[in-house]
């Protein structure tokens, strides 16, 4: 016969009381700015970065914010002020981050469509010191004078924006738009120059690192990385890149959409620099 289990008895408002909550801890707010000096008291926040603090990220007068100039300096600040058109932060100390041991380029042919943003937003995620948009032959997208202008603008908003959701206190310099040859041929100061190729014969990037490495004895410090937009780089480019110094390198037996391409590349590449 079925005998039920008694049921225990509900704990007391008083016991539950004692229980302690553990709140979820909220990040810090992080805010872009350029101080007029290089040691400041107070920082005046921009309208925009003041809009989006108070307004967007609702914070509020004795939280603690992060604000950073993009060159690798912070102020951990407390907001006094929370004004939309003109927070004011209390700067409590400064800390300067040390940029990472190794810079990478990306040279990227303009993708169709909206993945030029995305594209930077994760390269400045993963730490990259330049971006380089290049117009190739088989480029769909093209940006002269005003529009060119507005899209680099709206391509340092998304790398600002990158930068304040993962912490990184280092803004990546986005050159203005030129051709894909006059870069190849103009490209100097790098240890290495690659080439994302799906021809035959691209090396792996392990392959390329390990010959540096034993060649020069270290792993390189100042790398370049070049993809290709929809339908790659013409014959001619590859050709061209190859006799400018660039190594093809192969991202995998699959063909990638430019804008993975680009994440991939720069994802295993940071990876090796990392770990070398």
């Amino acid at each position: 016969m079925f005998r039920a289990k008694p049921l225990l008895p509900l704990p007391s408002c008083h016991a539950a009381a004692r229980r302690p909550t553990l709140a979820p801890r909220m990040p810090d707010f992080r805010a872009f700015c350029n101080p007029a000096t290089r040691e400041p008291a107070e920082i005046v926040l921009s309208s925009d970065e003041s809009h989006h603090l108070i307004a967007v990220n609702r914070a509020r007068v004795g939280d603690t914010v992060v604000a950073f100039d993009g060159r690798g300096t912070e102020w951990i600040c407390e907001l006094v002020a929370d004004k939309k058109s003109a927070a004011t932060l209390k700067v409590r100390f400064a800390q300067k981050s040390r940029p990472l041991p190794y810079e990478i380029t990306l040279g990227q042919a303009l993708p169709k469509g909206g993945f030029m943003d995305a594209i930077v937003r994760k390269a400045t995620e993963i730490g990259t010191a330049r971006i380089v948009p290049l117009e190739s032959e088989r480029t769909q997208v093209h940006l002269d004078g005003e529009r060119s202008d507005k899209k680099i603008e709206k391509w340092q908003v998304a790398a600002l924006e990158a930068a304040k959701q993962c912490g990184n206190p280092w803004l990546p310099e986005i050159t203005p738009v030129q051709t894909a040859t006059a870069f190849m041929e103009s490209a100097r100061g790098h240890d290495l120059k690659l080439i994302a190729s799906l021809q035959p014969g691209a090396k792996s990037l392990k392959t390329v690192l390990a010959a540096f490495q034993s060649a020069h004895g270290r792993a390189p410090k100042k790398v370049l990385w070049l993809i290709g937009p929809e339908g790659d780089f013409t014959p001619a480019e590859m050709s061209l890149s190859q006799s400018c110094g660039f190594e093809p390198i192969t991202l995998g037996p699959l063909v990638l959409r430019c804008e993975t391409a680009a994440v991939y590349a720069l994802s295993v590449l940071s990876y090796e620099l990392q770990n070398g």
